[in-house]
């Protein structure tokens, strides 16, 4: 990747070079990406010069006037990150800012909006994500080393840098907000937090935040920048088995404990039963971030730390601020960035893509990594899987599950109980992950109720799978098949209304298109709009 990187990608610029700013020109300068430092200080930017080599500038605008630097890296001040990023966006520049994203959702919200409307890179450096440890952690969770997880403490504590444009819960609290999240695969549904003000009222200087999740999770955070000693822990309880990441620890850094809860005469015996060191790799997190934000600059893929999950940070922040002025009340987290409708029984795991206007109901489950367009419709207990493609203005009726490697294109239609599959000889004792294949409904075909598309197929454009079909091949498109297994029995108008069997030349007895057939194929060459009785039947 380095080669590819060398050669490939922009050069950057990096806004600040202070507490943080400076480690990171330090990274970039090492992968021989840094063009220029922009600081409004002098004497940093003479450190930079004296140090690395590279150009310097008090004047902004400059930067981002310059064609050649095609991404930046903002390392301000927390209460200047939304204007700059905002200023480099405006730019068509790729950014990369520290956290928080902004001081206030809205301004984060802004920022989102405006990097997908001008096609840019937005990243936020929530940098324990890309730490060897929580990565690991995060596998453990994954594969059920834990168990069902029970509650996560972090605390976050030193004798160090004051600030004064932002409190304690902006500073250090996010961090840990973000590793939980992605911990979890989910956003809390409530928030509420206590703290205290002792040197600059009303700037808090400690809080203690709790989080609940609708799984039953409690996420515990305790912050403080005055504080005896210096700690930075994160420990995860499962009903298996503990894990604590200590990122002070030299060494040791992830540990296991096998502790567990017996029950003797109907009370609960706590049983110590050793612990296990788990070796994570030495990469240096900060590199491994910065790496990953030049690979998205260079393949235009979405950061793992992006604005919308930046964007959730900033809720839950809202949320414990508004709190701990509350003096400890729950508050309800707020999504802002949700404009899609969500039945409370339903189940969204982030991160995932949900289009605007999407109405998902009753006791279904949307799974992280799953992209659904907007205007569609998800019945009841319907199952999207993992990296599942979902296009625009689909409908899927109650009782459907989309696996990983389905791929349904704008307009199709899933009827109830319709089957997918992802691979040809499952067995509960065998991993066949890696031998999923994929299956393509393309745009506006229709899946009749109880219909079983066996994986690897190809559905063609407005093809008809009829009522309990069993489809074991590639369907061309408008085709209309039926049975067990499927075979074709004619062809079907784009409305949904059967064409007369004939060779050559067809017409749509409902809406007058006209299609050219062949034993194979068949293709519209005439295109009239939908008449108000064709209309009226296709909505069913």
């Amino acid at each position: 990747m380095k080669d590819k990187l060398s050669v490939d990608i922009p050069d950057i610029a990096v806004f600040g070079c202070g507490y943080w700013g400076k480690n990171l020109v330090r990274v970039f300068h090492g992968l021989r990406r840094l063009r220029c430092v922009c600081d409004l200080r002098e004497e940093p930017l003479r450190q930079v010069e004296s140090q690395y080599g590279v150009e310097t500038t008090q004047d902004v605008q400059a930067v981002l006037r310059n064609d050649r630097i095609r991404a930046v890296v903002i390392a301000a001040p927390a209460v200047e990150h939304f204007d700059l990023a905002k200023r480099a966006l405006l730019a068509h520049k790729d950014v990369f800012v520290e956290k928080p994203l902004a001081l206030r959702t809205q301004d984060g919200s802004e920022l989102v909006e405006l990097a997908a409307r001008q096609e840019r890179i937005l990243m936020v450096g929530h940098i324990l994500e890309y730490h060897p440890a929580v990565e690991t952690i995060k596998r453990l969770i994954t594969e059920g080393e834990l168990g069902k997880i029970q509650y996560i403490y972090s605390s976050r504590l030193n004798l160090g840098k004051l600030r004064t444009e932002e409190n304690i819960l902006w500073s250090f609290a996010p961090h840990d907000i973000s590793v939980i999240l992605s911990l979890l695969g989910e956003v809390p549904t409530k928030a509420s937090a206590q703290g205290g003000s002792y040197l600059n009222p009303p700037i808090v200087d400690t809080t203690l935040s709790t989080l609940d999740f609708a799984s039953g999770v409690k996420a515990h955070i305790f912050v403080s920048w005055l504080h005896p000693f210096k700690e930075q822990k994160l420990a995860i309880i499962g009903s298996q088995k503990m894990a604590v990441f200590d990122d002070l620890q030299p060494e040791n850094k992830l540990v296991l404990y096998s502790h567990r809860i017996d029950w003797f005469d109907r009370k609960p015996v706590a049983t110590k039963d050793g612990s296990q060191v788990i070796r994570v790799s030495n990469d240096e997190p900060l590199r491994v971030e910065c790496e990953h934000f030049l690979d998205c600059v260079l393949t235009r893929r979405t950061p793992r730390t992006d604005g919308e999950s930046a964007l959730r940070v900033l809720e839950i922040l809202e949320a414990c601020e508004d709190s701990l002025w509350k003096k400890g009340v729950p508050v309800e987290v707020q999504k802002s960035h949700i404009n899609y409708f969500a039945h409370p029984t339903a189940v969204i795991d982030e991160p995932c893509q949900i289009g605007e206007r999407t109405k998902i109901w009753h006791f279904s489950h949307i799974m992280a990594g799953a992209s659904l367009g907007f205007d569609c419709n998800l019945g009841q207990n319907v199952v999207i899987s993992p990296n599942v493609r979902i296009g625009n203005s689909v409908k899927i009726q109650n009782n459907v599950s989309v696996y990983t490697g389905v791929e349904l294109e704008d307009d199709v239609f899933c009827g109830p109980s319709t089957v997918f599959t992802n691979v040809i000889n499952p067995r509960s004792h065998v991993v066949r992950r890696h031998e999923y294949q994929k299956t393509l409904v393309k745009q506006g075909a229709t899946l009749g109720a109880n219909s079983t598309i066996v994986c690897g197929v190809t559905i063609g454009r407005y093809a008809f799978i009829a009522a309990g079909a069993v489809v074991t091949r590639d369907v061309p498109a408008f085709a209309l098949v039926v049975g067990v297994p499927a075979k074709q029995i004619g062809w079907v108008c784009s409305c949904g209304v059967r064409l007369p069997d004939q060779d050559e030349e067809a017409s749509c007895p409902e809406c007058d298109r006209t299609y050219t057939i062949n034993a194979t194929s068949c293709q519209q060459v005439v295109s009239v709009p939908l008449s108000g009785r064709s209309a009226s039947r296709g909505a069913g």
